[in-house]
């Protein structure tokens, strides 16, 4: 199993898909690991090679506690991508991930060659992320895990995959209490709002009809303001798009990156 050592943790990788193919990095939201992207690999994995990562703190990549920062999430994509043996791609990050790839393509242009942001946005409440930190690192996991689920997956989505839903809730509640707690700190702390202008990559913003936490309202709308010729996708989906409508956003990116149509 490939790890690669990054300022103060290890950090889980793997790689899938076609040899030869473009790079797609994916990234996942917090509370999350890769296996978020799982149902989303058959409509990717014959026209990209896949490269997904567990965000420090998360799934297999272990992390020293304390407050991290978007600066430092992104510096571990990009170690990764260089242990990889990659130096130019295309990324995909929900929510967490897509505040990451944002970071990355601002400080380090060279290397994202395409942006895909999934269900995310560039400015949250720091109050309210603050309060969820102090929560997780006092009483657990366990303390958010209902209003995170709550956020994370639509009603619909529950009742017809019940199965999934209790797995998605199992993960989350094993996440590290630490490694949460410090990824909240970067969403809290980001100041993406009015840097984001200066993205120069080719971008896509992918947002829910179910989505209550960054919705198209007052979310994706901005992104779509902000970000210099940037692109929208609509999904019927909650928060967590590539469980919701793995498919649809499987060949979103697909049509984005590769230009099969139109996102």
């Amino acid at each position: 199993m490939p790890f690669t050592a990054a300022k103060g943790a290890e950090i889980y990788w793997k790689m899938d898909g076609r040899e030869g193919a473009p790079v797609l990095v994916l990234l996942n939201s917090i509370g999350c690991d890769m296996d978020l992207w799982d149902a989303a690999l058959p409509t990717l994995r014959e026209h990209f090679r896949l490269l997904r990562i567990d965000t420090r703190g998360h799934g297999a990549s272990a992390s020293e506690p304390g407050d991290y920062s978007l600066a430092l999430l992104a510096q571990d994509v990009l170690g990764v991508a260089r242990a990889a043996g990659v130096e130019r791609f295309a990324l995909a990050g929900v929510s967490l991930g897509g505040m990451i790839g944002m970071e990355l393509a601002l400080a380090h242009p060279g290397a994202v060659e395409a942006l895909a942001l999934v269900c995310t946005s560039a400015t949250m409440d720091a109050a309210a992320w603050d309060a969820r930190i102090a929560t997780v690192r006092e009483q657990g996991m366990a303390a958010i895990a209902e209003m995170a689920m709550g956020r994370f997956l639509s009603p619909q989505f529950h009742a017809e995959h019940p199965a999934v839903w209790d797995a998605v809730a199992r993960q989350l509640k094993a996440t590290d209490a630490q490694g949460y707690a410090g990824c909240g700190a970067a969403i809290r702390d980001m100041d993406l709002k009015h840097r984001i202008a200066g993205i120069a990559c080719p971008t896509l913003v992918v947002t829910g009809s179910r989505d209550t936490s960054t919705p198209l309202e007052g979310h994706g709308e901005h992104l779509l303001a902000m970000i210099p010729g940037a692109r929208h996708a609509a999904l019927e989906a909650a928060h967590l798009a590539p469980l919701e409508a793995p498919e649809a956003l499987g060949k979103a990116l697909r049509a984005f990156v590769l230009g099969e149509g139109a996102a």
